[in-house]
């Protein structure tokens, strides 16, 4: 197998090739990535030099090139994604740029020259906030932030292809992930990151938005089964059954790091902020996937993971911004 995967010197991207990797020993993967602020080369910089890997820089909207290096792969991955809602809610240009017009430059590029499979990573946000119960696949979408609804709609541009011309795509749309190498803008690798500098964790709201909660290494495990026996055309959820509302995620990660709650600092809710995701896995699970990870297992080893590594994380917090709503929010160090 030759795989070809998009925003791999990202957070799940550079996941998935470690575990692609080390799970298919005669595979080879080809790594394109813009290197945009969440795409740092030293998250791919341990596989330099492997004899299996190469890294190619460039755009997913950039067609004359993908036209270069595309031809003689099997099978696509595509991570390259906007991702950040705060950020989708302070501009959402760019995320229509790589979401919707990235997506479908792959799409046509991938059809011309004729990849076998096509996998689109999506996102639970894409099927927007439900106070009971769990979204299956073929529910209808209601995204709530630009970055969900162009996720959205490129799920929707992803269908299109298989529909029309029978082009073999198949979606993954997985819950919140977490992990080694996810960027410090996100929940979980922003308060371990700021216990370990001794501040506070701006926790939005009341707290009680509530999220189910993916170890990277269960995910990525997943998108492998479904490359090699998902269903054209057909869409996965894949979740792990970990729900907790951010008050109760926050309180885990204190105890961890042996804090107490008066390190955590309420700031304003995010706008439109959805107050629950839920997701049927059923159809993954029957392809024979199951996590391997418990929840606490997983968290015990994130957090291992960036009490070691500082030396990524903390380049990249120094370069971090608050979105705009939460510039006057004060956040304030440990006394």
């Amino acid at each position: 197998m030759r795989l070809f995967v998009t925003g791999g010197a990202g957070f799940i991207g550079s996941n998935f090739i470690r575990y692609v990797l080390r799970e298919h020993p005669d595979w080879e993967v080809t790594n394109y990535d813009l290197l945009t602020y969440a795409a740092s080369p030293e998250t791919v910089r341990d596989l330099e030099g492997h004899s299996r890997y190469r890294f190619i820089k460039g755009d997913i909207c950039d067609a004359g090139l993908l036209r270069d290096v595309l031809p003689g792969h099997d099978a696509l991955v595509n991570f390259a994604a906007e991702s950040h809602v705060d950020r989708s809610i302070d501009g959402a240009a760019v995320f229509v740029r790589t979401n919707l017009v990235g997506t479908h430059t792959l799409l046509e590029v991938a059809r011309e020259v004729r990849v076998e499979r096509f996998i689109h990573i999506s996102t639970d946000e894409v099927y927007g906030s439900r106070a009971e119960g769990k979204f299956r696949e073929e529910d209808p979408l209601a995204p709530s932030s630009p970055y969900a609804a162009t996720k959205a709609g490129a799920d929707l541009l992803a269908r299109s292809y298989f529909i029309t011309y029978g082009f073999p795509v198949l979606i993954t749309r997985s819950s919140n992930n977490f992990g080694p190498w996810q960027h410090p803008e996100k929940l979980i690798p922003l308060f371990v990151t700021n216990l370990l500098e001794g501040k506070r964790v701006p926790l939005y709201g009341d707290g009680l938005n509530v999220r189910d909660w993916l170890f990277v290494e269960d995910n990525c495990a997943a998108i492998d089964l479904v490359l090699r026996e998902g269903k054209d055309g057909e869409v996965y959820n894949i979740a792990a059954g970990n729900e907790l509302t951010n008050l109760e995620l926050t309180r885990r990660i204190l105890g961890l790091l042996g804090a107490g709650e008066e390190m955590i600092e309420r700031v304003p809710d995010r706008p439109g902020h959805d107050r629950r995701y839920a997701i049927d896995a059923t159809r993954v699970r029957e392809l024979g996937w199951e996590p391997r990870y418990t929840l606490d297992e997983a968290l015990e080893l994130t957090v291992g993971w960036y009490r070691e590594n500082r030396w990524w994380w903390g380049p990249l917090k120094e370069r971090m911004e608050l979105p705009a709503w939460l510039r006057s929010a004060g956040r304030r160090e440990k006394p």
